[in-house]
């Protein structure tokens, strides 16, 4: 097939089009739904990815992370009871650990304590703020870095002196004229001497990760109780002994909550990898739910193309016949009209992933995370376009094509 002819059979598609605007407007309608609804979903999806994706890489380098529930669940209430009837991970178990696990680094314990209202002298906040309990080597496994006065120490949490330092925000929020550090704030009407403050991390999905204040965890469970599950820290010496001393550390652990050998471990290994992996598998079953949906409307837009186009056969039967008596091929009518049912899909493609990307980015802005926009799934966007203008255009075609000459010329 030559470049001219594909060049005049989309001229004269493009003609056929504009001769009958709303017809044509109507028929694409069902593509661009199609379309848009994957490039919205997409677009949405990969920004927020990309968004909890950095943000769930939050454990510093080496670091894995040990609780009592799975970071990410999907499931009927059948898993949650099992989850629920698991025994607690307590302070004296991360000890032991600290002193069994010979590969690891570091071995550190917190517990999201409480949340409430942050007071100073100067002002207050709203009542959610986090109140979280640590010991020190929390601060590197997080990758939490001071940016004035110092971490809580091992004297600290020794002592279970009542100091605390803070995020950046929440500092900025009850210290808006000056340094926090060394000065007092009150929660839940304890009253805390701040030590440190933390650089800032910034947003996370309309939230703000630096409005919190950490404690020491013996100060924490002397006030909030001792029975609570905590998450244990542990960082690896380097990358190559990161495989061996997560196993050890299963093991160790398994051997102190005397978990029978061939049962399954009664805890949660998470790392920055499983999280993001557990995170893809989520978006993925979304993603492919979506695109099943959004391919019901493509089929049913194909078929209204297939419908529109045999109606257009038939009112042009006659320049079909005029056409067929001046030397048209039967290839020649059949690419007229294979091109034309393909405009129309990527005219109604277009201006779905125009809409898509723009409704895209405008919940990204909403949810505040940086804006991506989803390449790939625009060109497969388009090519599935091309393949349903083919596919419900060429029966349409092919009648067309097959028409009689003589009969087509006497056509009324």
């Amino acid at each position: 097939m030559h470049a001219a002819e594909i060049k005049e059979s989309f001229l004269m598609a493009m003609g056929a089009l504009a001769a009958h605007k709303l017809r044509s407007a109507l028929t694409l309608v069902g593509v661009t739904v199609g379309v848009f609804s994957i490039i919205l979903t997409m677009t949405a999806m990969r920004a927020l990815q990309s968004s909890i994706e950095t943000e769930l890489s939050q454990l510093g380098a080496q670091t894995f992370q040990i609780q009592k529930w799975p970071a990410i669940y999907v499931g009927g209430p059948e898993g949650f009871e099992k989850f629920w009837r698991r025994k607690h991970l307590y302070f004296a178990q991360a000890l032991q650990l600290k002193d069994r696990a010979t590969l690891a680094k570091s071995v550190g314990a917190q517990a999201g304590l409480w949340s409430g209202e942050v007071t100073s002298r100067y002002d207050k906040t709203n009542p959610n703020v986090g109140l979280l309990g640590v010991t020190p080597e929390v601060f590197e496994a997080r990758n939490w870095t001071i940016d004035e006065g110092r971490a809580i120490l091992a004297s600290d949490l020794d002592s279970a002196r009542n100091v605390c330092v803070l995020g950046s925000g929440l500092a900025k929020k009850v210290f808006p004229r000056g340094s926090a550090v060394n000065q007092t704030v009150k929660f839940h009407g304890v009253n805390y001497s701040v030590i440190g403050v933390l650089a800032e991390r910034g947003g996370f999905i309309g939230g703000d990760q630096d409005m919190f204040l950490a404690i020491p965890l013996t100060t924490g469970m002397n006030r909030y109780s001792r029975e609570r599950s905590l998450e244990f820290l542990v960082q690896a010496r380097n990358q190559q002994q990161y495989d061996d001393t997560v196993e050890q550390v299963r093991g160790v652990l398994r051997t102190i909550r005397k978990v029978p050998p061939g049962k399954d471990d009664d805890f949660e290994i998470v790392s920055n990898d499983s999280l993001i992996q557990q995170f893809q598998s989520l978006t993925l079953a979304i993603r492919i739910g979506v695109t099943a949906v959004s391919s019901i409307a493509l089929l049913a837009a194909g078929i209204g193309i297939m419908n529109i186009m045999l109606v257009s056969v038939t009112e042009r039967t006659r320049e079909i016949g005029i056409r067929r008596a001046i030397g048209a091929k039967k290839r020649n009518i059949m690419t007229q009209f294979i091109m034309e049912a393909i405009v129309i899909c990527e005219i109604g493609g277009l201006i779905g992933v125009i809409i898509g990307i723009g409704g895209g980015i405008t919940a990204a802005t909403y949810l505040h995370v940086p804006t991506v926009i989803p390449f790939d799934w625009v060109v497969i966007g388009l090519v599935i376009c091309s393949l349903v203008g083919l596919i419900f255009g060429t029966y349409p075609a092919f009648k067309a094509a097959n028409l009689d000459p003589i009969d087509s010329l006497r056509y009324e």
